[in-house]
């Protein structure tokens, strides 16, 4: 339950102002159909997290325990300092170009989007740190959806109102204490 219950916050939070809550954004608005987005942003989720959470639990397998404590306990303290720099979204995301219809052209482009995001290694991280990869991956893609989902929805309403620098501070300040954790009590 620990692994589902914080790899839920911790993605939900990083997702706050991420470039691909961006993107959702720049779908919602040009698509205007909110349920294809979400379930491709849900099937491209699924599998990026799924990939990365694999990733993740094999490092474990492969790296010895001294080594990987160190490994995750950097990674956290990275990612805290990579939630402090803002997100934009690339001036070509490929929203102009339609790959079939709403729901393949999300899927797509998030999935691609997300790769070497914030959110999927974090992934990788919390998939190494804990036993669970069902929870891990389960939980990711609930926090990346509880983020953009809302977005897809309601869009550019709701992005004008996130205190997106709070957020992110606070995100950070959970990804630092998951580092500091891991390398003081291993």
């Amino acid at each position: 339950m620990e692994a589902l219950l914080i790899s839920i916050g911790i993605v939900a939070l990083a997702e706050i102002g991420d470039k691909t809550q961006l993107l959702t954004l720049v779908l919602a608005a040009r698509y205007r159909k909110p349920w294809p987005i979400v379930a491709g942003i849900f099937v491209a989720t699924l599998i990026n997290h799924g990939v990365a959470g694999a990733l993740g639990a094999w490092l474990t397998s492969v790296i010895g325990p001294s080594a990987m404590r160190w490994v995750l306990g950097l990674s956290f303290l990275a990612m805290a300092a990579w939630m402090l720099i803002p997100d934009k979204l690339d001036d070509d995301t490929g929203t102009s170009r339609r790959i079939g219809g709403v729901f393949l052209s999300t899927a797509v482009l998030f999935f691609f989007v997300e790769i070497g995001d914030k959110t999927q290694i974090a992934t990788v991280a919390l998939a190494a740190r804990f036993d669970s990869l069902i929870a891990v991956v389960l939980g990711t893609t609930i926090g990346m959806m509880l983020a953009n989902a809302p977005v897809a929805f309601f869009g550019e309403a709701i992005a004008k109102r996130l205190p997106v620098r709070l957020v992110h501070k606070v995100a950070a300040a959970v990804f630092a204490a998951l580092g500091i954790g891991v390398l003081v009590t291993g």
